[in-house]
């Protein structure tokens, strides 16, 4: 079973351009004087937290890194690169940096611990893994005061089980089943007798962080 490529954890927010310090190293130049912050700071930190969790075989590929091209996404975990990517705009809020980088490190914690097994990228496992990372009651989503960024909904999926209708803005590529009828029925894993199907085309405003 294919693994998820890409887990994002989401601004509340729509951000606009920011300065770009993937190659850069440090945030001085965005105006954060704080120490600690650089890609190779951060990328020792997480590593660390990975070993003293048992997960020292991947922590040794793991990277971090700060990526401009995030605008609504405080942060990503790409567990088949092994790569942590997060935004420049949590230079503004200095104190989140530290915990946006563990929910991230949560997403690649949780996978490599389930190996190939499907997860859900906010299910019981990352829920775990945050604990385990320290940032217990952890949310998908930051709570920060930017405005949230609306989207026009195309396309209408619908689960044939529980025919609850899933508004996407894109449309899906790829075989998405129901999770909650995943989770009732089977365990929490990906089942086709639940697999969603396009019912219609619809211009529904979904608010999306």
């Amino acid at each position: 079973m294919p693994l998820l490529r890409q887990l994002e954890f989401a601004f509340r927010t729509s951000i606009p351009e920011v300065v770009d310090l993937g190659h850069q190293g440090a945030l001085q130049t965005a105006g954060v004087s704080a120490p600690g912050y650089s890609n190779s700071d951060l990328q020792s930190t997480a590593r660390e937290l990975l070993g003293s969790l048992g997960a020292s075989k991947i922590a040794t590929e793991l990277r971090v890194e700060w990526n401009s091209r995030l605008k609504t996404a405080a942060g990503r975990a790409d567990y088949r690169e092994k790569l942590i990517s997060l935004n420049p705009q949590l230079v503004e809020h200095p104190r989140e940096i530290d915990r946006t980088l563990r929910h991230e490190l949560a997403h690649i914690l949780a996978q490599f611990r389930a190996g190939r097994r499907r997860i859900p990228p906010h299910g019981a496992e990352w829920q775990q893994a945050c604990v385990d990372l320290g940032i217990t009651d952890e949310k998908r989503y930051h709570n920060l005061p930017f405005p949230v960024r609306t989207y026009v909904a195309r396309f209408v999926y619908r689960c044939p089980n529980c025919c609850q209708e899933f508004p996407r803005v894109r449309r899906l590529r790829r075989a998405v089943a129901c999770l909650a009828c995943c989770r009732k029925h089977n365990g929490g894993t990906f089942d086709l007798r639940f697999r969603l199907r396009l019912v219609g085309t619809s211009r529904c405003d979904v608010r999306t962080p």
